[in-house]
């Protein structure tokens, strides 16, 4: 008996000091915000490019600028701050379209360049998952991904 106390003391007692706890609050996507030279310049590549509305800037801040990416998301541009920022195509973020034929198209249109993963010019990438999606870059070099998930 001795023992078996032993070894529930030895194995039982420390299983509540490695068991996880609840969260406090939850956390969800609210907003990226991404660093630019010139506000307006992006704002306007967002607008007409991407077809983003633009919000309320709330911080009322000069040089900063609101756009909507649907679904209570924001997109903020940023002009304010002067520090270099390091890009590459892994640092991007995804947007999703209902008509990815209409974007390429628009695309296609509006002399915008594209690429798929690899770097080939005007092509698609198909995922293992067959969602086509493409990456281009706004006029500061920030890559964007945009997918067919939504329509495929």
């Amino acid at each position: 008996m001795r023992h078996a106390l032993c070894l529930i003391a030895i194995f039982g007692l420390p299983l509540p000091l490695f068991a996880q706890q609840a969260p406090v609050a939850t956390v969800s996507f609210d907003h990226v915000a991404i660093s630019v030279e010139d506000v307006d310049r992006s704002a306007d590549f967002y607008r007409t490019v991407l077809g983003l509305q633009e919000i309320t800037n709330r911080t009322k801040i000069d040089g900063i600028r609101w756009l909507s990416l649907g679904e209570g998301k924001e997109l903020h541009l940023v002009s304010v701050l002067k520090e270099p920022v390091s890009i590459n195509k892994a640092v991007h973020f995804a947007l999703t379209t209902s008509d990815f034929d209409g974007l390429v198209e628009n695309l296609h249109r509006a002399d915008v360049g594209f690429s798929n993963w690899a770097g080939t010019a005007q092509a698609i990438t198909i995922r293992a998952d067959n969602v086509r999606q493409i990456y281009l870059q706004d006029p500061d070099g920030y890559w964007i991904e945009v997918n067919g998930a939504a329509s495929d």
